[in-house]
C-alpha cells in the first residue's frame, strides 16, 4: 500500500510540474520487460530521442515511470 500512495505522490507531483520538466509517462505490466516495452512505445508515439527510467516497482504488477528526452 505504501509503493502505491508513493505513486501517486510521483504522478500527482509530475502532472503539477508537468509544463517545467519533461515528459512524464507510465506504464504498468506483469513483467519488468513488458512496462519497458510500453515505455518505449510511447516514447517512440511521442517522438522522443530516449527515455530515462526514473521508477520502478513491484506487487502484484510492475509499475515503471519514465522522462521522454526529445
Amino acid at each position: 500500500m505504501k509503493n502505491i500512495k508513493t505513486f501517486v505522490a510521483v504522478i500527482a507531483l509530475a502532472a503539477s510540474f508537468g509544463s517545467f520538466a519533461a515528459q512524464t509517462v507510465t506504464a504498468s505490466a506483469s513483467t519488468i520487460d513488458g512496462a519497458e516495452a510500453k515505455i518505449a512505445a510511447q516514447a517512440q508515439q511521442e517522438g522522443a530521442s530516449s527515455y530515462t527510467i526514473t521508477q520502478a516497482f513491484s506487487g502484484n504488477r510492475v509499475h515503471m515511470t519514465a522522462e521522454l528526452n526529445k
